[in-house]
């Protein structure tokens, strides 16, 4: 690892179970935006992996010199610099993507932003695109487990506008730009990959 470059041991650990739903989900797109980099990790991994696909970082400000360390090290040539994207303030990408992926972001943004986060891949996503989206969920307002309940208070500690968001609720955000609902994953420590696509033909598959 370089000196300076940032590493997140988690996306380290989840990062070929997502893989492998990506790789199914991603197989027939092109053009990829992840939003909120992070470190970087997860963008040299996926890129690597399926190099078919342009994979467009973005995040904010603060976080692009980090990701820039690891595109940098690596030099893919389907990662382009990264972008800066507040999904809630700022400007989104001019051109549209036919696959928009992010990782534990969802807890970490207040509900508003949430709201700001579809409402801008309304412009972004294309007409026939796939949405990904890893992290914790509850259900019929429930936690999945005790470690979540215990996330989610370590959450609302540090923000009151954090914690883990329904799947239902997000699910109806995804409805109001056309996105239905097409695969919901078991991941390890408790966390979902949760996929949408919007299109006609979008049919849901079970949970698993």
């Amino acid at each position: 690892m370089t000196t300076g470059k940032p590493f997140s041991p988690a996306s380290e650990r989840n990062r070929d179970p997502i893989l492998e739903v990506l790789r199914e989900h991603f197989a027939h797109a092109r053009e990829v935006l992840e939003i909120g980099s992070g470190t970087g990790q997860h963008a040299v991994h996926f890129a690597a992996a399926m190099p078919w696909l342009g994979w467009q970082c973005s995040d904010r400000a603060d976080y692009l010199p980090g990701i820039r360390a690891w595109l940098d090290e690596v030099a893919l040539p389907n990662t382009p610099p990264p972008v800066e994207l507040d999904v809630a303030q700022g400007a989104w990408p001019a051109r549209t993507f036919d696959a928009v992926f992010s990782a534990n972001t969802l807890h970490i943004m207040g509900w508003p932003e949430v709201q700001a986060c579809f409402a801008g891949l309304d412009k972004t996503l294309a007409a026939d695109a796939v949405l990904a989206v890893y992290g914790p969920f509850n259900y019929g307002g429930q936690f999945t487990s005790d470690s979540n309940r215990e996330f989610d208070a370590s959450l609302k500690a540090r923000d009151g506008r954090m914690g883990i968001r329904d799947a239902e609720a997000v699910d109806a955000l995804a409805q109001t730009i056309g996105l239905r609902l097409v695969d919901d994953i078991a991941m390890p420590a408790n966390n979902r990959c949760r996929v949408w696509r919007r299109g006609v033909g979008a049919t849901f598959t079970s949970p698993r």
